[in-house]
């Protein structure tokens, strides 16, 4: 016997007893036998989430005025959608197969920079107090000062600025350039073109003030190989004691040319000081770090910086910005950030840090969950014939997965996807959209518990050709694989 609710009016009815007592008809309906749609649900729904998704297409109040042929077709549809779903689950397990000696290279890479990291937390001595917040000025902040001592340490830097008041990697970056070039240096791009929204801080354009150009810094940028790679004889040729600084994007950004590796950033550097030794070499080091068992600082780099909402983190940083160098160009950056004379002495933190320490101490784990996301999804995606950057057992130096795909129908396809098996936001719609710092239309699929957070499972795409999906991040390997999955049965 079927009951529902606590309708009163069943108990005062002296209608014969149904199965299901539905509505107020004076006649109950008899509901029918179990039919083989009613048993493909059910057995559905046994088999865990993924399966009842399918379930849930079903509404079972609908069933009885289905007549025989839509019952048979409906039955026939859902049979098809769970073979597909087996399928593809069978394809994802045959694929961790394959792809298991590349996870146990970079797991062996975790292990290594998650022992960097907790003997960093160690010789700190780190404590509760250490964790508390700080108002007005910020004066005497030993939690800030001890977190970025360890910064410091685990980027094998002398110094390191890590602040909630920097409010992006584009921003981290953006105040290293103002703060150490004048009018008249000359900055020089070795790894190509930069991501859009630097470009905007570089040269914005008639309509952008305060650029980098306008206030009379020279830049030039050396392109990269047909194979996007660095060209170093040209790198070589363009450089001259003119240059102030060298600027090197370690990620791909929104291009299919491969992330630079440490060791070849060691190359470069070596390059560049081979050239002129008093230049700066920076390193954009957002989506790389961690990704490797070596950062830029430890192969020469002046300057690294990078987003707090990125690798290092972990997913758990509620926002904020790094920069680690050289003492000396920390200290002018300070003086940036602040105002002369006060520099890293100042800065209130007024949340609890706590989620920075955490997050830096998640971080290498983190990282790995995002790349064993990202190779599984290479590994299908190649197999069902996708182009994508980096193929799957590539060395990594990024964790940005792009997937080229056919047009910009798709595209959207593929990120409403991701926003759909999202923690957050997925009932939302996504349609591309301009927003500030690129010049075309971009969708992001970000269903995140920190906003923009790209260590995050999420995923980018500009509407322009050739129509390639960025996607990155993953707090738990087990959620990347559930939306993989449902890319593969959706595209």
């Amino acid at each position: 016997m079927c009951t529902r609710g606590t309708d009163t009016r069943a108990e005062q009815s002296p209608a014969p007893t149904t199965e299901c007592n539905r509505g107020t008809d004076n006649q109950a309906e008899q509901s029918p036998a179990p039919t083989r749609v009613h048993i493909i649900k059910n057995d559905l729904c046994r088999q865990g989430p993924p399966f009842a998704m399918i379930a849930a297409k079903t509404n079972c109040g609908s069933l009885p005025g289905m007549c025989i042929i839509s019952m048979v077709c409906y039955t026939t549809m859902l049979e098809s959608e769970a073979q597909l779903l087996r399928n593809v689950m069978q394809a994802v397990r045959e694929a961790e197969r394959l792809i298991s000696p590349q996870f146990q290279i970079i797991e062996d890479i975790a292990y290594a920079n998650g022992e960097r990291v907790l003997n960093a937390f160690r010789r700190a001595r780190v404590r509760e107090h250490h964790f508390y917040g700080s108002t007005g000025y910020g004066y005497g902040d030993m939690g800030r000062a001890v977190l970025e001592s360890i910064y410091a340490e685990v980027f094998q830097a002398e110094e390191a600025l890590v602040r909630p008041q920097i409010v992006s990697g584009t921003h981290a970056i953006t105040a290293c350039l103002f703060a150490l070039l004048k009018s008249g240096d000359g900055l020089l791009s070795i790894s190509g073109r930069p991501y859009d929204t630097l470009i905007n801080i570089i040269d914005g354009g008639p309509l952008r003030p305060n650029t980098l150009i306008k206030k009379g810094i020279d830049y030039k940028e050396v392109p990269l190989t047909p194979d996007g790679l660095p060209d170093e004889p040209a790198i070589a040729a363009a450089l001259d004691e003119h240059i102030k600084m060298v600027m090197i994007q370690r990620s791909r950004g929104y291009t299919l040319r491969p992330a630079i590796p440490v060791d070849s950033i060691r190359r470069l550097i070596k390059t560049v000081k081979g050239r002129n030794p008093d230049c700066i070499v920076m390193v954009d080091n957002c989506y790389g770090e961690f990704v490797e068992n070596m950062e830029p600082c430890q192969v020469g780099a002046d300057l690294v910086a990078g987003s707090l909402i990125k690798n290092p983190g972990g997913g758990l940083a509620p926002g904020g910005g790094y920069i680690v160098g050289r003492g000396d160009l920390i200290e002018a950056i300070s003086y940036y950030l602040t105002a002369p004379g006060l520099g890293k002495e100042m800065g209130s933190s007024l949340v609890d840090k706590r989620w920075f320490y955490q997050g830096l101490f998640m971080a290498p784990h983190t990282v790995l969950q995002a790349l064993k996301g990202a190779v599984l999804l290479a590994a299908l995606f190649e197999t069902a014939g996708y182009l994508t950057e980096p193929v799957w057992n590539a060395h990594r130096a990024d964790i940005i997965q792009a997937v080229s795909l056919n047009s910009s129908d798709q595209l959207l396809r593929f990120c409403q996807v991701v926003q759909s098996c999202s923690p957050l936001d997925s009932d939302v719609t996504l349609e591309f959209g301009q927003l500030p710092g690129y010049d075309v239309p971009v969708v992001m699929a970000a269903g995140t518990f920190v906003q923009g957070s790209s260590i995050e499972l999420s995923c980018d795409a500009p509407c322009r050709e050739p129509y390639c999906a960025f996607l990155q991040g993953g707090l738990t390997y087990e959620h990347c694989r559930f939306v993989i999955a449902n890319l593969l049965m959706a595209m």
